[in-house]
């Protein structure tokens, strides 16, 4: 490090007679070495701009979106001579939005009068980021489920994927850079359609300076934000019904930039697919979800100098969800649950002539039931298996792990 640095650490939680206690933390820093840049594409980035609320404070730094109207922003400047911009963004959703992809429309609360009952506004969120008032990314976020979540035996010890290490997503914005290398500050935002309170964002920024040029110069050449699209069809009577919802949109950046490298152009793509099938009934006891997301996303880069350089990656995201509340009498019912979670991910890399795909699948299951007298867990059974493999060119990993009780009964690593 040049210069002295703040870091700013805050554990927020349930805090009362139960829970209250100490917390012993160990924190590790791992330090990238220099290395010489082999092309204007490769390494880590030369700078990273935080971007989140600003010190003192006595919570946490990250932005809190309470609602569909919120917008959270935080003002950047960035060096004159950067020639590459990744956002990396962290999304974190609790309380009324804990649950989102299981929230059921506002017509079905309304006409049941559920108001306090189910947190509404529907199953689709999605957040949308802004750099001086034009969208320039989206994220539809992983379902990540905590150690509380649906039944909290389920995940012990195995946890809920990216519970305990949260995803970030990555929003090249090199395209907008042309905008920025003016020497003024610029106005990141951030907001979630149809959000419900809580949801924790913040940011930070990745840079690629020009070792070379004390300044770069560039310009948006496209900006396409396609509005999105959005349905519901709703088919319900009293508290049973069922509710499908689809949605998708597309976001397209391109700019140019002229650096020590040469002139760069990068054509940034967004492509996302929505759907989600909700089943309520037994009276509104019982509960099914399917909710998958696909999102591919695409950077292309190209010097004037033929060289050329693409990063192609294809998600999908998938929940299934299965619960029902059974009236056992005397103030006592049993909650049962299936489910099922995980994600796949394809990656294609080229820098050149050089060629690199990675392959990435992992997936939960796992089923229980809670005995609940007086909104106390009497007593409850699960198990949970977790499939993990990876791949990436000629490497091969695999990880299965399995659970039930407290108790691993089996795991399993593979390589080749």
């Amino acid at each position: 490090m040049s210069s002295d640095q703040i870091l700013a650490v805050y554990l927020g939680n349930l805090v009362d007679s139960t829970y209250t206690g100490v917390y012993h933390v160990k924190i590790k820093i791992h330090f990238y070495p220099y290395e010489e840049k082999s092309s204007f594409y490769s390494g880590v980035a030369d700078l990273i701009l935080p971007v989140s609320r600003n010190l003192p404070l006595n919570d946490g730094l990250w932005f809190e979106i309470q609602n569909s109207t919120d917008i959270s922003s935080e003002e950047v400047k960035i060096p004159q001579n950067a020639y590459r911009a990744v956002l990396e963004v962290y999304v974190s959703f609790h309380e009324n939005d804990e649950f989102w992809y299981s929230n059921p429309p506002n017509d079905f609360i309304a006409a049941n009068n559920l108001t306090d009952v189910f947190p509404g506004n529907g199953s689709f969120r999605e957040v949308l980021v802004s750099l001086d008032g034009k969208v320039v990314g989206a994220i539809w976020p992983f379902t990540v489920i905590y150690t509380g979540g649906i039944n909290p035996l389920l995940w012990r010890p195995i946890t809920g994927i990216g519970s305990f290490d949260l995803p970030s997503y990555d929003i090249e914005i090199t395209p907008m850079l042309g905008l920025m290398l003016d020497g003024k500050s610029h106005k990141i935002s951030f907001s979630v359609t149809n959000a419900l309170n809580v949801w924790y964002i913040d940011a930070n920024l990745h840079l690629w300076l020009d070792g070379d040029s004390k300044k770069t110069e560039g310009k948006l050449i496209e900006h396409k934000s396609f509005p999105l699209s959005l349905s519901l069809e709703s088919n319900f009577t009293g508290l049973n019904g069922s509710f499908l919802t689809e949605s998708n949109r597309t976001i397209q950046l391109t700019g140019w930039l002229n650096s020590s490298y040469g002139v760069i152009h990068t054509k940034t793509v967004q492509n996302f697919k929505y759907a989600n099938f909700m089943v309520i009934g037994n009276e509104g006891n019982m509960q099914m979800v399917n909710q998958t997301i696909h999102f591919r996303d695409a950077v292309y880069s190209k010097m004037s100098s033929s060289s050329s350089h693409s990063l192609k990656s294809a998600k999908k995201f998938y929940v299934s969800l299965n619960s029902d509340s059974i009236d056992q009498g005397n103030k006592t019912f049993t909650s049962v649950a299936n489910l099922t979670l995980g994600f796949n991910e394809k990656t294609i890399k080229s820098l050149g002539s050089r060629l690199s795909k990675t392959s990435l699948k992992n997936l939960q299951k796992g089923n229980g039931s809670l005995l609940v007298k007086d909104s106390s867990v009497v007593n409850g059974l699960a198990s949970t298996k977790q499939a993990y493999h990876y791949s990436e060119d000629s490497f091969r990993y695999s990880r299965n792990v399995g659970s039930s009780n407290y108790t691993i009964l089996y795991d399993k690593q593979k390589y080749a």
